[in-house]
């Protein structure tokens, strides 16, 4: 994310805001940036702290090629400082350890930024620590707190910070988000239809086993519709090898889910919302051995597989089960 303008197709309203912010100069001391994972608060957080040092802005936007504009992205830049979590919790000492830092001056210039990802995991000590921090703001110095769980910041802290709610990606712009990185259409639409968390989203894009899972679903299908006997024999040799556990069954039940949602989209003529969008040619096919009525069958006894595996049956009696039921 180099501009506000690649921002904004993410989180509009948070966009504007901090875009204003900026043209009026009123960059606020702290911010809180909450909201679910993959929703951007990172890489809008490193965009915020370029306008902050860019010296050759344009308009609001940083240059993205001034010295500490490169800095900040690469994550070299002196006066830009970081915080994870130390294990599982961010402590007192790293807390400390920032306001030592602080009090000396800026390598460069006066202005300091930090960071604090997962700020909902500061230790009680850590908390009043930084809160002393927020309590004596210095102009130069700005705050930006990061978590998916707001209401576990207190709340003398959030009252000090400006907040900065992050939505959801819904479907369209996750896709999209993708395909700008570089990830083809067919696979950015089917880790959309997983997650909303872009981070995961690519993680899923350039998985190697949700792609061989993606394959396997597929021939089950076509040994399904080919209504032989050889589904047993698939299901034992290729399914459960890959879909192991619960969890992973879970998955290969979504990608199956979302094959049969795909064909009754198909049937009724919504092709615009098919995540399979390589398998229209059999789609075809299939329109004269599988009905829609047998299609909506499926999907509800895919769902009731999954939550079968919520309950804890076990996960190769509920796909024989199902393998049997849809071959009815």
């Amino acid at each position: 994310m180099n501009t506000w303008g690649d921002f904004e197709n993410v989180q509009p309203i948070v966009a504007k805001m901090l875009e204003n912010s900026i043209k009026k100069n009123r960059i606020s001391h702290a911010y809180l940036f909450q909201g679910p994972k993959g929703t951007g608060k990172k890489e809008s957080s490193f965009l915020l702290a370029k306008s902050f040092f860019c010296k050759y802005l344009e308009g609001f936007n940083p240059c993205n090629e001034c010295r500490d504009c490169k800095r900040i992205e690469s994550g070299n830049h002196p006066d830009v400082h970081p915080i994870q979590p130390d294990g599982q919790s961010i402590k007192k000492e790293q807390i400390t350890h920032l306001q030592k830092e602080f009090t000396y001056t800026g390598m460069e210039s006066n202005q300091k930024v930090y960071i604090i990802e997962h700020a909902d995991t500061m230790t009680a000590n850590a908390a009043n620590q930084l809160l002393k921090f927020l309590e004596e703001p210095k102009r130069s110095t700005m705050a930006i707190l990061l978590t998916e769980n707001g209401q576990s910041i207190l709340n003398t802290i959030r009252s000090r910070c400006q907040t900065m709610s992050f939505k959801a990606l819904n479907t369209k712009q996750l896709e999209s988000r993708l395909v700008a990185s570089g990830i083809s259409e067919p696979i950015s639409k089917f880790s959309a239809a997983l997650t909303n968390d872009f981070e995961e989203a690519e993680r899923i894009s350039q998985d190697d086993w949700f792609a061989k899972g993606r394959t396997i679903v597929i021939k089950l299908i076509q040994v399904l519709m080919e209504g032989n006997d050889e589904a047993f024999l698939f299901l034992h040799n290729d399914w459960l090898p890959h879909f192991k556990d619960k969890d992973q069954s879970q998955i290969g039940l979504d990608l199956l889910l979302i094959w049969y949602r795909d064909y009754v989209s198909y049937l009724i003529e919504r092709k615009d919302t098919i995540i399979y969008i390589d398998e229209k040619e059999k789609f075809e096919k299939y329109t004269f051995s599988l009905s829609r009525d047998q299609a909506t069958k499926a999907l509800k006894k895919i769902l009731e597989a999954k939550n079968k595996l919520k309950a804890n049956v076990n996960p190769t009696l509920v796909m024989e089960e199902l393998v049997l039921q849809i071959q009815r």
